[in-house]
């Protein structure tokens, strides 16, 4: 089951105190200055286009603006429909702190001056002095600006979160990779000397052992023969020694262990079958695809756990498959990570199928050799 992130209960929350405002207007309890069946649909369309902003605000940006705006002017309408309606301006304060999600960074301050206009004029229906009616602007004008502050601190730690977890899992995967390319190159550097030192010498001495075999002497024949044997297979074995040091592989098990270790507010699990083996080259693609996966994952599908598999299929390829409990997205357009993340396995002869209709599902396909 998913578990429910802070956010959620705090709108949930929000809308709960918003239907406790409303809801004595709409049994009778407090007077509407029009007919109550349309001061509800106004109240109602208040809620709706709200909660439509806060709900599009990363997936369609555009129609979260509008509805938001939608939001304010049926808030104004609200309270000016309904001034004796006590705790009602509580409204606006919601709308206020709402732009902060959906809209520009100034249309928050105008969004709270324009609320507390419709609020001294809502308490000025009402009767009120001109006493009553700065108090009442006063004090809702510094609960706005509290809200709305406190609302851009909490999406500003969670962009740092967010950036910190991305910057860990990139610091995780380049330590990785590099910590194989030194090995890469301490395997190179030894391949070389053995073949330079021993190889050569051993070399010389099956040529040397080859000119006496066809010298006099046959009792020494055996002997030459045999130390012929023992040469050429010490050269034999050196150069299956330089040959393995060149193509073994990191441990991709250990790797994207490493990777995805400790990555905050994300449940990764990684299987990987037994029987694969993929090559060097491959298994670096692996962790970066797995990098830019996660990093995707944190950025954009507000998931709380994503499962990894890399497993090998009967035609001798490796298949990886990654799916996270995210929002998804049914109209897929690949940023620049996600195109990357496609040229990067397609440049070692293999495919990727991206599908955003049930959270975010990847899978590839690469030769394993």
């Amino acid at each position: 089951m998913r578990r429910i992130e802070p956010d959620v209960w705090a709108g949930l929350a929000a809308l709960l105190v918003c239907l406790a405002v409303g809801t004595p207007i709409l049994l009778g309890v407090a007077e509407t200055q029009i007919p109550r069946p349309v001061w509800g649909a106004l109240f109602v369309a208040l809620l709706v286009t709200a909660l439509i902003a806060a709900l599009w605000e990363e997936c369609r940006p555009r129609q979260a603006w509008v509805c938001y705006g939608a939001a304010v002017v049926l808030g104004w309408l609200t309270i000016l429909t309904a001034p004796g309606a006590g705790w009602l301006p509580i409204l606006l304060v919601f709308t206020a702190a709402l732009s902060a999600y959906v809209a520009p960074p100034w249309a928050g301050p105008v969004v709270i001056v324009l609320n507390v206009v419709v609020i001294a004029v809502t308490v000025g229906l009402t009767g009120s002095t001109v006493a009553e009616i700065g108090l009442s602007a006063l004090l809702y004008l510094l609960i706005q600006i509290a809200t709305l502050l406190s609302v851009l601190v909490t999406i500003r730690e969670q962009r740092m979160r967010r950036e910190l977890s991305e910057a860990h899992l990139e610091l995780r995967a380049a330590s990785v990779i590099l910590a194989d390319t030194a090995r890469a190159h301490e395997r190179l550097r030894i391949a070389r000397e053995l073949h330079d030192l021993m190889g050569h010498q051993l070399t010389a001495l099956t040529l040397e052992l080859e000119v006496a075999r066809h010298r006099e002497g046959a009792g020494a024949r055996v002997h030459i023969e045999r130390a012929d044997r023992v040469a050429r297979d010490l050269l034999r074995d050196v150069r299956a020694t330089v040959g393995q040091l060149r193509t073994d592989a990191p441990d991709l098990r250990e790797a994207l262990a490493a990777v995805v270790r400790d990555i905050p507010g994300l449940d990764i699990g990684v299987w990987i079958d037994d029987d694969v083996c993929p090559t060097e080259e491959v298994t670096l693609a692996l962790i970066r695809v797995v990098q830019e996966i996660v990093t995707n994952t944190i950025r954009h599908a507000d998931a709380t756990s994503l499962r990894i598999r890399i497993e090998s299929t009967p035609e001798r390829e490796v298949r990886f498959t990654s799916v996270d409990d995210g929002r998804g997205s049914p109209e897929l357009r690949p940023g620049n990570g996600l195109r990357g993340l496609s040229e990067r396995i397609e440049a070692i002869g293999g495919d990727v199928r991206l599908d955003g209709s049930d959270g975010f599902r990847v899978t590839a396909t690469v030769p394993a050799r």
